[in-house]
């Protein structure tokens, strides 16, 4: 089990389970005098899904980080390796486009449609590849070449 660290800086704490960012624990500024000053969160995307983070304010920085604990192990509970190799990815990726944009370079073009647009092109489950401003664009482009249920479209 990858051991619980927390990276302090300016009232704010960063807890990581071994090099995932699980959730933080800070103190609360701009807010009215008489709210919590303290608030923790506890989760991390992707590799969940939003309703699983949890988040609250406490009074003291005790409390928040009691009931961080007691959310982290229900979260960590629900966890699977492909979870955290899932945020560990986004990790990496993210890294790799800034590197390139602090380089001057563009991100590589998408896979779907070289030097186009991604927005533009979309990936049938089939594998085949259609523009979506093409001739056949939209939903039904890659469809002829398919056997597809009766809709009430193509009902007669």
């Amino acid at each position: 089990m990858p051991e619980l660290t927390r990276r302090h800086r300016h009232n704010c704490w960063h807890i990581y389970y071994g090099d995932v960012h699980v959730g933080t624990i800070a103190e609360r500024v701009g807010n009215p005098h008489d709210t919590d000053p303290w608030e923790w969160s506890c989760g991390f995307y992707p590799g969940s899904h939003p309703g699983e983070h949890q988040s609250d304010t406490t009074a003291t920085f005790e409390e928040a980080r009691a009931d961080f604990e007691h959310a982290l192990q229900v979260f960590l509970s629900n966890r699977t390796d492909a979870d955290f190799q899932a945020w560990r990815d986004q990790r990496d990726w993210t890294e790799r486009k800034y590197a390139l944009w602090d380089a001057g370079k563009r991100l590589e073009p998408s896979s779907h449609g070289p030097g186009k647009p991604c927005s533009r092109f979309m990936k049938c489950p089939c594998g085949a590849v259609f523009d979506l401003h093409g001739p056949r664009g939209g939903a039904d482009a890659c469809a002829p070449q398919h056997e597809r249920a009766p809709t009430r479209a193509n009902v007669n």
